[in-house]
């Protein structure tokens, strides 16, 4: 069962109304071609596929009965072509954010999760990690030997926490994403609010609600200026505006160009219309001060 009604606008349609793709009895060529590209898209973070890095071979060894579906999995997540698109470019915690997100199909639920898996890594190597995720009793229950893995967290499920819901989609950034294109790059997504044993608010993923997500500056600074006019002295509360997609003339279009306003609450009105007027997208107002 769907957990939202609205999942056009967060960009999940794609998963909550398609069935998992299985390998059932006496399947087809046509069948077992679909769960290859099922395997590719969910493994590969939707990454883009060159002909000459298909695993052929282990697409023999699956049309020849030779693997089952999960044993595919396996091999794929273990493959050079894994480790060179998500192993070595990436930090350790964010290598385990997208085993999670690839094997399991949900995020990490705590800093425990991770924890374990990075203890495994170290102390055992990557592949002994690869199979603490496949061998587990969670994938078995969900995939078994012959369900392609799907992300689990956009559905209400026995046994999955909510909080899974809502970090999800700090791994998911779109159907049409790919996980190596992500603005956040090789960095972890939930290191933070994992370590505060936090959960934040569902930012939808790029495309959505007809705008680009606003995700705030590297630097984290607020600026203290608001369209030519100091905020500064201004007496009454501040508030911060966070914009996403401001273009105008002279002005090029940049994706995710987003910007930050603080501005006293008798300019707040004006500005909102400023805003609009140079079609940006506000994604919050909140208290500055």
């Amino acid at each position: 069962m769907a957990i939202t009604t609205a999942a056009s606008r967060l960009g999940t349609a794609a998963f909550s109304e398609t069935r998992p793709i299985e390998l059932r009895p006496n399947w087809t060529v046509e069948d077992g071609k679909a769960v290859i590209n099922a395997v590719y898209r969910q493994l590969l973070g939707n990454d883009h596929l060159m002909a000459a890095e298909r695993l052929t071979s282990l697409e023999s060894l699956l049309f020849n009965g030779q693997l089952s579906v999960r044993e595919f999995v396996r091999a794929v997540a273990k493959s050079e072509l894994y480790k060179t698109k998500f192993l070595y470019p990436h930090f350790q915690t964010r290598v385990i954010e997208l085993n999670f997100k690839h094997l399991l199909g949900r995020s990490p639920y705590d800093e425990s999760e991770v924890i374990e898996h990075l203890d495994r890594y170290q102390n055992h190597g990557f592949e002994a990690d690869i199979d603490s995720y496949i061998d587990s009793a969670e994938y078995d229950a969900n995939f078994g030997d012959y369900i392609v893995p799907y992300y689990r967290g956009f559905s209400t499920q026995t046994g999955q926490k909510t909080v899974g819901f809502t970090r999800m989609f700090r791994l998911y950034r779109g159907y049409a994403n790919s996980d190596r294109s992500q603005l956040g790059g090789s960095s972890s997504r939930l290191a933070a609010e994992l370590a505060k044993n936090s959960s934040s608010a569902v930012l939808a993923p790029s495309g959505s609600n007809e705008g680009f997500a606003y995700r705030p500056s590297a630097q984290g600074v607020a600026p203290n200026r608001t369209f030519g006019r100091s905020s500064q002295g201004s007496s009454g509360r501040l508030y911060r505006i966070e914009v996403a997609g401001i273009s105008l003339p002279r002005y090029p279009w940049v994706r995710r160009s987003n910007k930050e306003f603080i501005v006293p609450y008798d300019q707040l009105s004006n500005t909102l219309q400023q805003i609009n007027k140079q079609g940006g997208k506000v994604a919050s107002v909140t208290l500055a001060q």
